[in-house]
């Protein structure tokens, strides 16, 4: 499976914000955007000095931005957005929805994982079944009603030991329910746009990819 396996941190500097693709490490001093808050790259230190960007240059970014954030590549990326023309509704928002409802993001979003990049390698060593089934493609699209829930063999295992017993446990969006006791979660829904990132601007990407 394709996957961007470079320095994520650049990725954030280069959008010129944090995209918490760390995880914890995002909340600390050791974050990049502390320490170097400007693009990477020989010029980094004076790209802020630009007078204005053009409209294909925000679209661009907006683009690859919803893409870092979810760690799709491109191909991947134009198919989802192809999908969201065919479904009745915003393209914007049903590309939206496509991307929460994979089973990566749902797994991160049930708090079972601390940033999409561990719950997509906790999905990939098949710790987690689907409906009863073991599934171990992190790009599979849950429906409403699909249960996400850890395997058996994997809940001995000292991560999941310390996920049941922790104190603190991020507080999952409405559209997921999860069961901690027994590892689980279900989607209820599709997420309305107030429960999806603010910072995704949907209507750039929709007229990068109409250009």
């Amino acid at each position: 499976m394709a996957r961007y396996s470079g320095p994520v941190c650049k990725l954030c500097r280069r959008e010129g914000e944090k995209l918490f693709l760390k995880g914890e490490r995002c909340f600390t001093p050791k974050c990049a955007m502390e320490r170097r808050a400007y693009a990477p790259g020989e010029h980094g230190r004076y790209s802020g000095r630009r007078t204005r960007e053009s409209e294909y240059s925000l679209q661009l970014r907006g683009k690859q931005k919803a893409k870092r954030i979810y760690g799709v590549l491109e191909r991947q990326f134009r198919r989802y957005f192809r999908d969201a023309q065919r479904r009745p509704g915003l393209t914007g928002l049903n590309l939206l929805q496509i991307l929460e409802s994979r089973l990566d993001n749902v797994v991160y979003r049930a708090g079972f994982a601390d940033s999409r990049s561990q719950a997509r390698q906790l999905v990939n060593h098949s710790h987690f079944m689907l409906n009863g089934r073991k599934n171990d493609i992190a790009s599979t699209i849950l429906k409403p009603g699909d249960v996400v829930a850890v395997r058996e063999g994997s809940t001995q295992t000292e991560y999941f030991k310390t996920l049941r017993q922790a104190e603190e446990v991020r507080t999952p969006p409405t559209w997921v329910e999860v069961d901690l006791n027994n590892l689980s979660c279900r989607m209820i829904r599709l997420p309305e746009r107030a429960e999806i990132d603010g910072n995704l601007n949907e209507q750039l990407i929709v007229e990068f990819y109409s250009r």
